[in-house]
């Protein structure tokens, strides 16, 4: 009889032991969240009992805990954030965590040697720019003079002659010998060729290659070609002159059609 009262004793002694043992050592379940939706890769440390875990790819973790011992919750963007195992958290056996983002706020920065603050209009506004220099800027004479060309240069030799001292006194004879030999009216065919040709050369700028070749229909080894059956039109140097780019590729377009036909092209 006293050896059964024994044995009861004990076994009871040994259940009172266990379920003490499931009370202060228990596996506390819970999800790391922002914004409503899990936080992966959250470091959960039990500081008190110092254990470890890390919430998986929903946020979810499980971490032992017993009554008092502190959670410390920590990830690069978001803020720590610590949690007391109370008796309440206990009996939930399920907590969620809710972190709240990292804002690193800085201080303004100034940039030396120039003040600069990284705010554009702010830096522009307070820039201290200095005047370009150019002919005119400096007050210089024939500031807006356009320059001649070469061709042009040389007419303008040909027709007046090198300026010389005393040559208001004395009669020129250079333009008198050019327009003799025929150099005055050379030189004049010369600049009008020069102009028809940077009137081509703007003409061939606006538009790329792929436009002649694509939409024209015009080889590409032969496009200088076709700009110089272009240039002879005469509404050639009246509509490039307008400088409207929709109607000098009209003209562009007539001219493609003839002088595909003229060249067997189509």
């Amino acid at each position: 009889m006293w050896r059964n009262s024994a044995l009861t004793i004990a076994f009871l002694f040994c259940c009172s032991l266990l379920s003490g043992q499931s009370y202060f050592n228990f596996q506390l379940e819970g999800q790391t969240r922002f914004e409503g939706k899990g936080v992966p890769d959250v470091h959960i440390m039990n500081i008190t009992a110092g254990v470890a875990t890390i919430s998986n790819q929903n946020g979810r973790f499980a971490i032992s805990v017993t009554m008092g011992d502190t959670l410390l919750f920590s990830a690069v963007q978001y803020q720590r954030k610590s949690l007391v195992i109370s008796a309440s958290i206990l009996e939930s056996s399920f907590v969620y965590v809710t972190l709240e983002e990292f804002v690193n706020e800085l201080d303004e920065v100034v940039v030396r040697p120039y003040n600069l603050t990284g705010d554009l209009i702010r830096d522009m506004n307070g820039m201290k720019t200095e005047q370009v220099v150019t002919a005119s800027t400096l007050g210089l004479p024939n500031a807006y003079v356009k320059p001649l060309m070469q061709s042009e240069r040389l007419l303008k030799e040909a027709s007046l002659g090198p300026f010389q001292i005393g040559m208001l006194t004395a009669i020129p004879f250079n333009p008198l010998i050019n327009a003799i030999t025929g150099r005055t009216k050379m030189l004049k065919k010369r600049v009008a060729r020069d102009k028809k040709y940077l009137l081509t050369e703007q003409v061939r700028n606006y538009y790329p290659d792929s436009i002649f070749v694509k939409r024209l229909g015009i080889p590409a080894e032969r496009i200088d070609d076709f700009m110089y059956y272009c240039e002879v039109d005469e509404k050639f140097d009246s509509i490039v002159a307008t400088d409207d780019h929709i109607a000098i590729l009209n003209l562009l377009r007539l001219k493609s059609k003839t002088y595909r036909e003229n060249n067997q092209l189509e």
